[in-house]
């Protein structure tokens, strides 16, 4: 880059709870985040369900960019699955289903017995989760939208196209439907076939750094933009831009945490793993940027914690986190993995009876319910890592937590106790710095991934925890959840 060069990029950035319009000013070695707009994306139960109200989603969006002026380059990312049918005028059929919808609940054993969950993961490498893309279209398949949907696209791919007009589908979230080949990234006809799904159906695949088009006239004048404003693809799973932005050596051997909603938990591979080990484990491969694997395993994270603080009511973060701190660690803890823990609703109530069922003592108290929480993440990371490295056979020298639990200093904390390893905490925006820096360097701004991660590091601050406590005593904690 040369040092009078620069750029000022907006990233739309829509996670499971909020959504965000940032911009990143790139120049020589840096890259600077404003936060522009931030806006709720709160799901609705309606009649037929519960769904995404994808249309406050895009004012928001519309709302933050015109709040944001004029950039040179806008990108989407969003979180993976999920999607909006469209009719043959282009036009969406109804909203969105929520991945925590129950329409799915009973439709992965049906699926196997067209298509074995051995050959599943053997070609598309995802892990099983109910509310995979898959899974949704054959739970979809007998609606009368589906006998009319002329087009599918993913919740960013959704976003960009009535931005722009122009249609397709970005490989990063492509790869999280379970309909795409994990080995050469295209979709695998011979999955969908015998289950009736039209591969079709999607729009043309397109890769982080593509072109996606340039701002329609209507939606510049919405937003009073004067000039043509491309719209470039990122990779727009969030977890992907995540990791692009993980702030890594190129000689460092790490597993990563994307902190949110969800704890992604992994490493960053060349090739997928397809072993009938890894599937009986439930990690998946997710297509990365570059070409790259994301091997990781899904956990709950702090969804176990929102919905407790729904629950009580409460927003107060910081005092939930002191009173967590002052409270006996290991007391109890639960399988922040377990898909019990999925859906919404009482979930102070749940937790406690997890724990009894497992001969624990109930948590009680606040502060109990959110160490419980913690301690338990701090696990799951734990054995996701061990896992994920015995699986691959690639060592581990540190873990880079991203996202918003890299400001939890004790969930930092006690990830690096109960797995020995260090954890470098930050940058906690790390998937809106994947997408400008990504945007950045479809511009000629910054060169290959290592420079992005290096920029990355060079202008976030990180803190590094060093692993302490008693280990044995983790060891104790996670044979009461193992059985």
């Amino acid at each position: 880059m040369r040092a009078t060069d620069s750029a000022v990029l907006a990233a739309v950035d829509l996670g499971a709870s909020s959504g965000r319009v940032i911009t990143g000013r790139v120049t020589a070695g840096r890259v600077d985040l404003a936060e522009i707009h931030r806006f709720a994306n709160r799901p609705v139960r309606l009649l037929e369900g519960l769904r995404w109200d994808i249309h406050s989603l895009y004012t928001g969006v519309l709302d933050g960019l015109k709040a944001a002026g004029e950039v040179d380059s806008v990108g989407v990312d969003s979180w993976a699955v999920d999607y909006g049918l469209l009719d043959a005028d282009g036009h969406l059929l109804s909203a969105p289903v929520h991945y925590r919808d129950t329409r799915t609940d009973d439709v992965p054993e049906q699926v196997w017995q067209t298509v074995p969950a051995e050959q599943l993961y053997a070609r598309t490498g995802i892990q099983h989760a109910p509310f995979n893309t898959l899974y949704q279209l054959v739970a979809a398949q007998r609606t009368a939208q589906a006998s009319i949907a002329s087009r599918l696209l993913l919740i960013p791919d959704l976003i960009s196209y009535w931005l722009t007009g122009e249609q397709g589908t970005e490989v990063t979230n492509a790869s999280t439907t379970q309909l795409l080949d994990a080995s050469t990234a295209t979709w695998a006809e011979d999955i969908a076939r015998p289950l009736g799904i039209g591969l079709t159906l999607f729009a043309p695949l397109r890769a982080p750094g593509d072109k996606a088009g340039t701002l329609l006239p209507d939606v510049l004048q919405q937003l009073n933009w004067q000039r043509q404003v491309p719209v470039t693809t990122v990779a727009s799973h969030d977890t992907a831009s995540a990791v692009a932005a993980v702030p890594v050596g190129r000689k460092d051997h790490f597993a990563y945490i994307c902190t949110g909603t969800w704890s992604l938990v992994g490493l960053e591979l060349s090739a997928p793993v397809l072993t009938e080990a890894s599937r009986l484990a439930n990690f998946t491969n997710e297509a990365g940027i570059d070409g790259t694997v994301r091997y990781l395993r899904n956990v709950m994270g702090l969804w176990l914690l929102q919905e407790c603080m729904r629950d009580w009511g409460d927003d107060d973060v910081v005092g939930l986190l002191r009173e967590a701190a002052s409270v006996k660690g290991l007391r109890s803890v639960i399988d922040a993995s377990d898909t019990a823990f999925l859906a919404p609703g009482l979930m102070p109530r749940r937790i406690a009876q997890a724990c009894s069922a497992t001969g624990q003592p109930e948590p009680v108290t606040r502060g109990q319910i959110t160490r419980c929480i913690l301690d338990s993440l701090a696990l799951a990371h734990r054995r996701a890592i061990e896992q994920a490295q015995e699986l691959s056979g690639r060592h581990v020298d540190v873990i880079h937590m991203v996202g918003g639990a890299a400001r939890n200093r004790l969930l930092c904390q006690l990830t690096a106790d109960a797995s020995g390893l260090p954890v470098v905490a930050g940058p906690v925006e790390a998937a809106a710095l994947g997408n400008v820096l990504v945007q950045a360097r479809a511009l000629g701004l910054v060169g290959d991934v290592p420079q992005i991660r290096q920029q990355v590091a060079d202008s976030q601050p990180l803190h590094r925890y060093e692993p302490s406590g008693d280990r044995a005593a983790w060891d104790a904690a996670a044979r009461r959840i193992s059985g």
